[in-house]
C-alpha cells in the first residue's frame, strides 16, 4: 500500500461540513443506563481522512460512544451518522467499512500471528497483504507465536493489524500504544499518519497527551458525557496560554533584581520560572545577571502549555474512582 499525498488540514471536530466529507457524526447523543447518565447531548464530527481524538479522563464516556458509533449499543436519544449510514440500522454495512481496534481485545489464543492474519484477510474481499502488516509493524519474528505468548505490545499491534487488514475507510483507536515500547509507538504513529495521507478518518482514544498533540488534526475533550472543549491541538494550547522563561542553573541564582515575580520551581536542580514570552531584554538581563554572580547557565527556554495542561486544567487535577 503506497499512501496518496495529504490533502491539507482538517476543520474543527465541530464544524458543519457538506455530507460527502463528513466520515462520522454524532448529533445530540444520550445514553442513559438507568438513573445513570453515561453520554449527555453530545456532538461532535470528523472529516475524511483526518484523525480525531477523543479525550477523556476514566468515566467519561468515552467507550459508551464509541460503542454506539460501531453499532454495538444503541443511543437513548439523538443520531449517530457513521459513512452516510445508521450503525444501528445498518451495523453489518458499516462493520463491512471500518476497522474496531481495542485495547488488549483479546482472540483465539492458541492461534498464530501469521494463520490469523490470513483467516482475517479471507474475510475481505480486498485485504491488505498479511504479509506488508506483518513486516510494517514488526510481528515477523513472531509470525509462528500464538496469540497467548505474544507481549502485551505484540498483542496490540497485532490487534492494529486485524483493524487495517480490510483497508478500512475509517478506523477506531482504542490505546492503541498501551504497552508498547518507544520503537513500536513511532511505527504506529508513522502508520497512522499514512492512514491519514491516505484519506482514512481515524477516531483515536488515547491517555497519551503527546500521542493526540503529536497525530491529531482535531481534539474533543469530553467529561461527564459532554464535550467540554474543541478544536485543533493548538488552539487549545494557545487558548489561556502564559508562556514563562525556564532556567536552569549550577548554583542558586538571585533573580530579584529582574523581577518581583521570579519563582524558584526546583530547588534541588535550581529551576526558576520568570513570566515571559521571550522578551530578548530579560534574555540579556538574565545572561549578565548569572555572569556577574558567576553562574552556570545549564538551561535556559520558553515553556508554553501543552495539551496534557489543558486537558487537566478543563477535567481536573484529582485522582478518581
Amino acid at each position: 500500500m503506497k499512501p496518496a499525498q495529504s490533502s491539507g488540514h482538517a476543520a474543527p471536530a465541530t464544524a458543519r461540513t457538506a455530507d460527502s466529507e463528513v466520515a462520522l457524526e454524532v448529533r445530540d447523543v444520550v445514553k442513559t443506563f438507568g438513573t445513570d447518565t453515561a453520554v449527555d447531548h453530545l456532538s461532535f464530527a470528523a472529516r475524511r481522512g483526518e484523525v480525531l481524538a477523543l479525550l477523556g479522563p476514566n468515566g467519561a464516556g468515552k467507550t459508551t460512544t464509541i460503542e454506539m458509533c460501531e453499532g454495538f449499543t444503541s443511543p437513548t436519544s439523538g443520531s449517530i451518522s457513521v459513512l452516510g449510514m445508521d450503525p444501528q440500522r445498518e451495523g453489518g454495512k458499516v462493520r463491512e467499512r471500518i476497522g474496531i481496534m481495542l485495547q488488549g481485545g483479546g482472540s483465539y489464543s492458541g492461534i498464530r500471528v501469521k494463520e490469523l492474519l490470513d483467516l482475517t484477510a479471507s474475510y475481505n474481499a480486498d485485504p491488505l497483504d498479511p504479509a506488508w502488516l506483518m513486516d510494517t509493524l514488526g510481528l515477523n519474528k513472531v509470525a509462528n507465536t500464538t496469540y497467548r505468548r505474544l507481549s502485551g505490545g505484540q498483542q496490540q499491534r497485532l490487534s492494529l493489524a486485524l483493524a487495517l487488514i480490510g483497508r478500512p475507510e475509517l478506523v477506531f483507536l482504542d490505546e492503541p500504544t498501551a504497552g508498547m515500547d518507544a520503537q513500536s509507538r513511532r511505527a504506529v504513529w508513522e502508520l497512522v499518519r499514512a492512514l491519514r495521507r491516505d484519506g482514512v478518518t481515524v477516531i483515536l482514544t488515547t491517555h497519551l497527551m503527546d500521542e493526540a498533540e503529536h497525530l491529531a488534526d482535531n481534539v474533543v475533550i469530553i467529561d461527564r458525557g459532554s464535550v467540554v472543549a474543541s478544536g485543533t491541538p493548538q488552539e487549545l494550547i494557545d487558548a489561556g496560554d502564559n508562556p514563562a522563561l525556564h532556567i536552569r542553573t549550577g548554583e542558586p541564582l538571585d533573580l530579584s533584581s529582574i523581577s518581583a515575580e521570579a519563582t524558584l520551581i526546583d530547588d534541588n536542580s535550581h529551576t526558576y520560572r520568570l513570566h515571559s514570552a521571550g522578551d530578548p531584554q530579560i534574555i540579556a538581563a538574565v545572561a549578565s545577571e548569572a555572569a556577574r554572580q558567576n553562574v552556570l547557565i545549564k538551561e535556559l527556554g520558553v515553556r508554553h502549555r501543552t495539551l496534557e495542561d489543558v486537558f487537566l486544567d478543563l477535567t481536573g487535577r484529582e485522582l478518581r474512582a
